[in-house]
This record gives structure tokens, C-alpha cells and sequence, in this order.
């Protein structure tokens, strides 16, 4: 059977990956370029999947933050995937998933997917955490339902706006420095923005489970996200980390609608 190709179109990157049933056989991350074309993506995906050895796919599963991206990958579809099933997560399309915001078409495409995943992949309520452009908490119930969530600046915007702000501090690489207690100023930038990620998803987490009258072994709080491997050792409170969640998210809601 040919395999699903799923496309999460964030901010700064791009995560494509195949699916055969539930499992992402192939995967990739590109830049998230709003000035490359349709003929260009186009080219980009076809590439992949050569280096894949893939002939054909079954179907193309989208979300994306970006409208001038998704755009531009309406079109490339149109022009390179014809006549294949396609499904562009947006609103109108069946998720499952009961949206509980003052606003449902306010909340991301991706924050949903992320929620039909974790409610397909874990029992009780669970609080997804997504290390990307921005950190993302998204809270959802024991019956699939997207509570709510909350949103904070990313790891690289922080360490960016540090650095532009900061006349005597550049970027460094985020690395575990030797001691939280920093002895240079490279180690001292590690340790504020590794341990204060790690101590802010700790405390987001632990006020969002009060909120929702839980005790702490009730909820599941799954990391995902490209950045997420930098920090998820340092959380105490993070009980899963699945790095491929929108994309499992994506091929559940491509099932429910191709």
C-alpha cells in the first residue's frame, strides 16, 4: 500500500513525513520559505521522495500556520499531485474534535491535529507541549476535547531577542552547561534559557493540571516539536515525548475526511 505523505507547514520549518498506518516511515524538516514557489516545492517534495525510494503516495495530509505557504501548496498539488486525495486542515473539515474556546477558529490547525493525536494515542486528559517558532501548551480532556492552551515565545526567539538586545551577548550553542550556576557568560546564557524553559513548562504544566482539578499522575504531558529534545530532559513533569505527533494527528484527520 503506497504510503501517506503529511505535511505540518510551521513558521520556521517544515516537517514532512510518510505514514504507513501509524507509523512515520520517512521523515524530513525543511525551511519554511515564503517566497519559494509551487514549482519549487514542488521540485523539493519530489526529491524527497525519490531519496526515499518512493514511487507514489496515497494521499497528501496538510496543516500550516503560514497562509502564503499553504498557498503556494494548494497549487502544488493541483500541479504535481493530481487527482490524488488531499486534505488541507482547516475549518470546515472533521477533526473530532470539539473545539472549547471563545473562538474555535482562532486556535491552529496544527494546535488541533496535535489534540486528535494525543487523544488517539493516550488515556485521560493530556497537556501537549510543542517545542516550535513558539512553546505551545494545549490541554486536552479525557473525552478528545480541545480545552484550551497557552502560548509563550519559542526557544530560538528568546535566545534571538537576547542576543539583539544584549550589546555584550551573542548567540551561543544550546548546550547543558556544567552547573545552573554559571561560571561565563556563554554557560550563563545556556543555563537561563535551558533550565528557565525547563522550569516554565514544569510550572505551566503544574498550574494547568490544578486548574483542571487533577493531581499530577492523572495527566499525560507529552512534548513534541523539533526543539524539543534540547530541554525535555531537564522537565520533570513531561511523561511522553513523541516527535512525529502532528503528522500521526495529520493521517487520523486525512482517514476521517479523504
Amino acid at each position: 500500500m503506497a504510503a501517506l505523505l503529511c505535511t505540518d507547514i510551521g513558521n520556521d520549518r517544515t516537517t514532512v513525513g510518510l505514514l504507513d498506518g501509524d507509523e512515520v516511515t520517512h521523515h524530513w524538516r525543511v525551511a519554511t520559505e515564503e517566497r519559494r514557489t509551487a514549482d519549487e516545492w514542488g521540485v523539493l517534495i519530489r526529491g524527497l521522495l525519490d531519496s526515499a525510494g518512493v514511487v507514489d503516495v496515497r494521499g497528501l495530509a496538510v496543516c500550516s500556520t503560514v497562509p502564503a505557504v499553504l498557498h503556494e501548496w494548494r497549487q502544488m498539488m493541483e500541479d504535481y499531485h493530481p487527482g490524488l486525495p488531499r486534505v488541507v486542515v482547516e475549518p470546515g473539515v472533521k477533526t473530532g474534535v470539539p473545539v472549547l474556546m471563545d473562538n474555535p477558529r482562532e486556535v491552529g490547525s496544527d494546535r488541533i491535529v496535535n489534540a486528535l493525536a494525543a487523544a488517539h494515542l493516550y488515556e485521560g486528559p493530556s497537556i501537549v507541549v510543542d517545542f516550535g517558532t513558539a512553546t505551545t501548551f494545549d490541554v486536552v480532556s479525557p473525552r478528545g476535547e480541545y480545552v484550551g492552551g497557552a502560548i509563550a515565545p519559542g526557544i530560538e526567539i528568546s535566545m534571538e531577542a537576547l542576543q539583539r538586545r544584549g550589546a555584550q551577548l551573542r548567540m551561543v550553542e544550546l548546550l547543558r552547561p556544567r552547573s545552573v550556576i554559571a561560571k561565563n557568560t556563554v554557560e550563563a546564557v545556556q543555563s537561563g534559557v535551558l533550565y528557565g524553559v525547563a522550569s516554565q513548562v514544569d510550572g505551566m504544566v503544574e498550574r494547568m493540571t490544578a486548574a483542571l482539578g487533577l493531581q499530577p499522575d492523572d495527566v499525560n504531558v507529552v512534548a513534541t516539536g523539533g526543539l524539543a529534545p534540547l530541554v525535555i530532559a531537564e522537565c520533570r513533569t513531561v511523561t511522553d515525548h513523541e516527535p512525529w505527533l502532528t503528522l500521526l494527528g495529520l493521517g487520523l484527520v486525512f482517514d476521517r475526511n479523504a
